[in-house]
């Protein structure tokens, strides 16, 4: 029950801070966020943390698959291979057809 009191009252002061603070202030604070996702360092950064992401879960992948060979059902092992051949290309594609570029 203290979790969550402290919820609402943080909500609440949140909301309160807000209010006050106006569309001027929000629109201020939109900009700032817009330009520093776009700055070319920030860009970098995120799509090396994107590409190293997809390495590891790759390399994870890859033990998992070792480990736990054919103690998996049909179903899922097919499931498992479908998604695998999924991306002919062999392009680092995600689940929305967006690629690290």
């Amino acid at each position: 029950m203290r979790y969550r009191l402290t919820f609402i009252v943080g909500l609440a002061v949140g909301y309160v801070l807000g209010t006050r603070a106006g569309r001027e202030r929000y629109e201020q604070l939109r900009k700032a966020a817009r330009q520093v996702a776009q700055n070319p360092a920030v860009r970098n950064t995120a799509e090396t943390a994107a590409l190293q992401g997809r390495q590891f879960a790759g390399k994870a992948y890859h033990t998992v698959s070792t480990k736990v060979g054919d103690h998996m059902p049909d179903s899922v092992a097919h499931r498992v291979r479908s998604l695998r051949d999924r991306n002919i290309n062999g392009t680092p594609e995600d689940d929305w057809g967006t690629s690290n570029t």
